[in-house]
């Protein structure tokens, strides 16, 4: 048994990893800004964070936010490196290096600061997971007109497929930059709409905008996708059906969203 310690193990990637490294028998420490005994704002770098780690053989990092990502990794590096912890694993996403978001460019900072660190460290990309496509789709949806981007495609994946994968990195020796993780499909954003609206039981016209800027020409090139590393299972629409039912789809007449 090995004692580890989930960052953002509230939230919805990390209590599933929390969830499957205990079923594995290790013992883990779970780290949220509110979730005692170990409340910790690690942007901050308030709250018992040496506490935390103190004892701990592998840290998993599964908190993010919009805001202050890299101060966060610099805290909990360096409480990690205080309490000789020997693996440090990372959750990023594919494109971090290609894609002109700030963002990702974070993510990407981050990477880099956990590869200098001097710790053992795994770092997995991973594609947009389905419950944030389907956010954005639920938005979309909400005017007459469905307007989605023009030739923009996403390859999203299966959130409890990634957290299978990062339990097993943790339970494993440090790796480096592991294989990115995509999901079983690229779809453009008209087909992610068609799924959507059919799961929904709705009809509405879906009109491909072409938008500007660079952010958008690099999502058409598909900067942020990994077809090469489709090794995801779940479709977009089986995770349709799943979270909302065949009569009860996402967006439609009879959803509770």
């Amino acid at each position: 048994m090995t004692t580890m310690l989930v960052t953002g193990g509230t939230g919805t990637l990390g209590r599933l990893v929390v969830e499957r490294l205990r079923g594995a028998g290790h013992e883990v420490r779970v780290l949220s800004r509110s979730s005692q005994p170990y409340a910790v704002d690690l942007v901050k770098g308030t709250g018992p964070l040496d506490d935390a780690v103190t004892g701990v053989e592998v840290v998993v990092h599964c908190a993010s936010g919009q805001r202050g990502d890299e101060a966060a990794a610099w805290n909990l590096i360096e409480a990690a490196r205080r309490a000789g912890v020997r693996h440090l694993v990372y959750i990023s996403i594919v494109g971090v290096d290609r894609v002109p978001f700030g963002y990702y460019r974070a993510k990407h900072a981050v990477e880099g600061r956990i590869a200098s660190s001097g710790l053992g460290w795994t770092v997995l990309r991973a594609t947009q997971f389905h419950d944030l496509v389907l956010t954005l789709l639920t938005a979309l949806a909400r005017p007459p007109v469905m307007f989605v981007p023009a030739g923009v495609a996403d390859q999203p994946v299966e959130v409890r497929e990634v957290a299978d994968r990062l339990a097993e990195l943790a339970a494993g020796e440090p790796a480096g930059r592991v294989p990115d993780m995509g999901g079983p499909q690229v779809l453009e954003f008209r087909e992610l709409a068609a799924a959507y609206q059919a799961a929904g039981g709705r009809r509405r016209r879906i009109v491909p905008v072409r938008l500007p800027g660079k952010l958008v020409g690099a999502l058409r090139s598909g900067a942020h996708l990994a077809p090469e590393r489709a090794v995801g299972r779940v479709t977009f629409a089986e995770f349709l059906t799943s979270v909302r039912g065949p009569s009860k789809g996402a967006g439609g007449e009879n959803s509770s969203s």
